[in-house]
């Protein structure tokens, strides 16, 4: 959308202009990345039934492709937008359909795909037999995301993080950060309100869900936390205690390992909590072998 920037000022773009320009606009989808194709393009191709326009937005056409919040759109075939340039963000804000289809981001909440009756009924009983587990990630949290709940658009990963489908994408806040002369306290009144998605599929979460625990234990505050800032970078967002992240890395990395977390700890990383009494040896055992699984999905 380059060829529109001198016409689209931000400053001028307001309610219903962006509609003269809609058949001006063309994208690169993931059916076609080497050609750009118009949204009369993309409608004319609808699948079934298909009632949305599916876009995400990115810093460049590379990363979007990668993007896990593209795998389970990936295998219905059906086609997403990429919008990676910084004005796609402050058009999409104004234009909210095409056509009688509504315009919906992949990354934020309300992805609602086509789903059969049994898909329904398996979805909801997924979200009972995940329950407690949802809650005591919650818990450890706190206040970093708003819910965690059972994802249904995430295929590979164990989890991922969506934005409020009404507030700031992870996109628009790395284009406002990025901003020249920006005073970074203006930032606080920005921060997306996180909803954690996880994967019951996948095999950390299906060990965690084993495991129960409580939010008290404190190397299971580390390996959620570790998640959580996993799927922070995952799903486009910034990484704010890089410190915190690697000493957790380590730690779990030496716990992996069988070395004694009171051996030659360095200075700058903060012990790890004892919750008191032990655990059994085949819990310990269990643990490890998650911790390993973790290091291997991180590393």
């Amino acid at each position: 959308m380059k060829h529109l920037e001198r016409t689209l000022n931000l400053e001028f773009m307001k309610m219903g202009k962006i509609y003269k320009f809609e058949e001006l606009l063309h994208y690169y989808s993931i059916k076609s990345p080497d050609e750009m194709v118009s949204l009369k393009e993309y409608a004319s191709r609808l699948k079934e039934n298909q009632k949305s326009i599916y876009y995400i937005t990115g810093e460049s056409k590379q990363s979007v492709q990668k993007s896990s919040f593209l795998e389970k759109l990936r295998r219905k075939d059906i086609e997403v937008l990429f919008m990676v340039d910084p004005i796609d963000e402050y058009s999409v804000q104004q234009m909210k359909d095409y056509e009688g289809k509504k315009l919906v981001c992949v990354t934020k909440e309300g992805l609602e795909l086509e789903e059969t009756p049994e898909k329904r009924k398996k979805k909801e009983e997924l979200k009972a037999a995940n329950e407690s587990l949802c809650k005591v990630m919650k818990d450890i949290l706190g206040e970093k995301v708003e819910k965690v709940v059972v994802s249904m658009r995430v295929v590979d990963l164990p989890c991922c993080l969506v934005t409020n489908e009404y507030g700031w994408s992870a996109n628009i806040e790395r284009i406002m950060k990025a901003q020249v002369l920006r005073d970074a306290s203006s930032f606080s009144y920005i921060q997306p309100e996180n909803t954690m998605e996880i994967n019951t599929d996948h095999a950390i979460i299906a060990e965690l869900r084993k495991m129960g625990g409580n939010a008290a234990d404190a190397t299971l505050k580390d390996l959620v936390l570790m998640l959580y800032e996993t799927a922070l970078l995952t799903s486009g967002f910034s990484l704010e205690d890089s410190a915190s992240f690697s000493a957790r890395i380590y730690r779990i990395i030496k716990l992996g390992l069988s070395i004694d977390d009171t051996a030659d700890i360095a200075e700058d990383l903060p012990p790890l909590e004892s919750t008191g009494g032990g655990a059994a040896e085949g819990e310990q055992n269990e643990m490890q072998e998650l911790q390993v699984y973790v290091i291997t999905y991180v590393l």
